[in-house]
């Protein structure tokens, strides 16, 4: 009768330089794409509140934004920093997965790229879990469209 139970094999893998090679230019591109993603998140906090001086120094102006006018000045602040906040963490998971994939793949440190795909793990985590969060929203939006209609 064989043992059923047999000990795990230790799994290694080993990172090709091929691999390296394509590591160090993701670390690049990731670098770049999160030095814009910063910069977009710059010019949305500055936006919101150079919008929420606008509308709150013209009536007219808020006036002319018809249904979202009931938020006011504050309100459309608040919605453009929610979204500088939502443009800025994803972009800072690909800084510290750039930075750390790239310092792993120079010296050789197994503890950087170990923190880099943690980084990338989170950041994959966060655009999942806003995804199905967007598709609640819009599944909700069409329900509520759908009862309008029913009901008129």
């Amino acid at each position: 009768m064989e043992n059923l139970e047999q000990e795990p094999q230790e799994i290694k893998l080993i990172v090709t330089e091929e691999m390296r090679s394509y590591i160090y230019e993701i670390s690049k591109w990731a670098r770049f794409l999160s030095i814009i993603g910063f910069i977009l998140s710059a010019f949305l906090i500055i936006g919101s509140f150079g919008i929420g001086a606008a509308l709150t120094s013209n009536p007219a102006m808020l006036a002319q934004l018809g249904p979202l006018a009931g938020a006011g000045a504050m309100g459309i602040t608040l919605v453009y920093l929610v979204l500088a906040l939502l443009y800025f963490y994803p972009s800072l998971l690909l800084f510290r997965f750039s930075n750390k994939g790239k310092q792993g793949i120079l010296y050789g440190d197994q503890e950087s790229l170990n923190d880099a795909m943690l980084n990338m793990k989170s950041l994959f985590k966060f655009w999942g879990i806003f995804t199905i969060v967007i598709m609640i929203c819009y599944f909700l939006f069409v329900l509520l469209f759908a009862a309008s209609m029913a009901g008129a």
